[in-house]
């Protein structure tokens, strides 16, 4: 029988999943009132602004949760999110002109302090270790 990866609610993973939550708040509250009331201004921007909600949201569950499944899906979620990151800060540097206004993920994260850039980096050396320690409980 195989037992499932460490919860990633102890010690720092703890830490992850708080961050990664008051990100889920701050992200889908920032979106909603954005597409709710100003949608035509940027909505390329108002809308990558609601998928880094969903990734947020989509990591902080999979963090709590235990098993296979949820830590691949935090994984892919924490991954795209690297992604996403990665990829609008530097569209946002190269051409502002794509996000008249800012996303979470503009110029990295600048708006919550780079928080976005430096989280799924966390995030995924936390899953690593967590694989490691299943990966030697099976092995023992």
């Amino acid at each position: 029988m195989t037992e499932e990866p460490r919860p990633t609610t102890t010690g720092i993973g703890r830490v992850l999943v708080v961050v990664y939550a008051i990100l889920a708040l701050a992200a889908t509250g920032r979106s909603a009132y954005q597409i709710a009331t100003k949608l035509d201004e940027a909505p390329v921007a108002y809308a990558l602004s609601a998928v880094a909600a969903v990734v947020y949201i989509v990591a902080t569950v999979a963090l709590v949760r235990r098993g296979r499944g949820a830590y691949r899906t935090a994984v892919v979620a924490i991954g795209f999110e690297l992604l996403g990151v990665l990829v609008v800060g530097a569209l946002s540097l190269i051409d502002p002109v794509l996000f008249p206004d800012d996303t979470v993920w503009s110029r990295f994260g600048q708006g919550y302090l780079f928080i976005p850039l430096v989280l799924p980096v966390l995030g995924l050396l936390w899953l690593r270790r967590v694989r490691r320690s299943l990966d030697a409980q099976v092995v023992a």
